[in-house]
């Protein structure tokens, strides 16, 4: 072949190279084109179904056997799961207020109606002071959604309503609880609750899906803000990054002292009510003193709260006690919340982190000392049990006193801070609450008891002397 032929083919080739190579990039162009429109429709699907709302809607209960949740920390009823198999429809009545239908598929079980619940109270709420400040903002709107709110409805009450069935339910209720877990928006659940042998009994439980859409419907009317500035955080448990607390926003400081604060390293950790129900949860061995959560020599774990609201021993949940690992003073404070001119006491508790060096300190403030329940050490259970965070409710409580009592108004607030008021992830640490009491023979000593992740143990007790 001639170098004219040789010339000619090369050119032929080159051309027809580069036309392949057009029409490739034209077909992946076009496909890509396809993937993303495909995409975007899955996605507008997606978020369509997700945040659907209708004024009523069938929502799937979940409920779990004995064999699925042998870790379940409640006391169980003799009739537990005897009523089982229902069904669950939410009724909207008007912008705030719904109903819980539960309903039977059987002849033998009652249908439950949980009537005119107003969800404004359920649903987190922003205190008007925290809006002056992004940070306290989030710690306020997470903290109230990642804690557990579970408030409770006697049979008697206007918002019960009970029929059918075999009439064990219509005469045995005493109890109806609808809770907000302390997971992600969205987590709730349904309990009913008997009476056997003088103690409350869990004969039913149901896990649910609160709608999304009435959810952010009920957030944004709550707030007068879009949801959208905070649904991530809400519901992936996104927590914030070196958000910086200031103190100075939720009161003002009157005076302050050094105080006289015991902390019996070696007292026996006690343990009733809750506590005492949640020791199959608590998954580190021969915890016997006070000192075993902060001497280094072992890992604490315990079983992690998964969704839709269950304690799963197989996946443990890490702590990090020795954020707090030494005790070092107690400072008392009076002090004035920033909406109201009343006087209320605030203590913080100060720490040396015994790995790091750091100055950790534990702040609770916003209660009113003369208030607090006298008792003895044995009844704390029967304390202020509180949650950490910024206007928020207790763990339990009944509807009358919710009503009576909105979060968003409460001066209370609790926060775990590092030297420099950055807010420190409680939860990972493994601190979710406290309670505090009075003593009961002498008012000026106040017994302050820290709570540990999901509330399954007591990790310490604290006596502060105000005199």
């Amino acid at each position: 072949m001639d170098n004219t032929s040789t010339t000619q083919s090369s050119a032929s080739n080159s051309l027809l190279a580069r036309f392949n190579l057009g029409l490739t990039k034209k077909k992946i162009g076009f496909a890509s084109l396809i993937v993303f429109f495909a995409l975007l429709s899955l996605g507008g699907f997606w978020f369509t179904g997700r945040y659907k709302f209708a004024n009523k809607m069938p929502v799937k209960v979940r409920e779990f056997s004995n064999a699925e949740y042998p870790a379940n920390p409640a006391l169980l009823s003799k009739n537990y799961q005897r009523y089982a198999n229902r069904k669950l429809t939410i009724i909207k009545k008007d912008t705030n207020r719904f109903d819980f239908v539960l309903e039977p598929t059987n002849t033998k079980t009652a249908k439950v109606v949980i009537k005119n619940v107003d969800l404004t109270l359920l649903v987190p709420k922003l205190p008007e002071w925290v809006k002056k400040d992004k940070n306290l903002e989030l710690i306020a709107l997470i903290e109230r959604e990642w804690n557990r709110q579970q408030v409770t409805f006697p049979a008697n009450s206007e918002n019960i309503e009970i029929s059918g069935g075999d009439g064990f339910e219509k005469q045995n209720i005493t109890e109806i609880a609808v809770s907000n877990n302390c997971l992600n928006a969205g987590y709730w659940e349904i309990a009913l609750f008997t009476k056997e042998d003088n103690n409350k009994s869990l004969y039913y439980q149901g896990w649910f899906t609160f709608p999304l859409g009435h959810y952010k419907n009920v957030f944004e009317n709550n707030n007068k803000i879009s949801y959208w500035d905070y649904w991530w955080q809400l519901e992936h448990w996104q927590e914030p990054s070196d958000a910086i607390i200031k103190s100075n926003l939720l009161r003002n400081v009157i005076d302050e002292k050094a105080v006289n604060v015991t902390f019996p390293l070696d007292e026996r950790i006690i343990s009733s009510g809750e506590q005492s129900r949640k020791i199959r949860t608590t998954l580190t061995n021969n915890l016997i003193t006070w000192r075993d959560f902060y001497n280094n020599q072992r890992e604490i774990q315990f079983a992690t709260f998964l969704a839709p609201g269950f304690y799963q021993p197989a996946q443990p949940w890490n702590t990090q006690y020795w954020r707090i690992g030494k005790f070092e003073k107690g400072i008392l404070r009076n002090v004035k919340p920033v909406n109201n001119s009343v006087i209320l006491q605030e203590i913080e508790l100060l720490f040396t982190d015994t790995k790091t060096g750091e100055k950790n300190k534990f702040a609770i403030g916003g209660f009113n000392w003369q208030e607090l329940p006298k008792l003895p050490i044995t009844d704390y259970a029967k304390g202020l049990s509180m949650p950490l965070g910024i206007g928020l409710p207790p763990f339990f409580q009944s509807y009358e006193d919710l009503n009576q009592k909105n979060p968003d108004k409460s001066n209370y607030f609790s926060l775990l801070l590092d030297s420099q008021n950055r807010w420190i992830n409680h939860h990972q640490l493994g601190v979710d609450g406290t309670i505090m009491h009075l003593d009961k023979e002498n008012p000026n000593i106040l017994h302050l008891y820290l709570l540990s992740y999901e509330r399954n143990t007591l990790i310490a007790h604290f006596l502060v002397n105000r005199e």
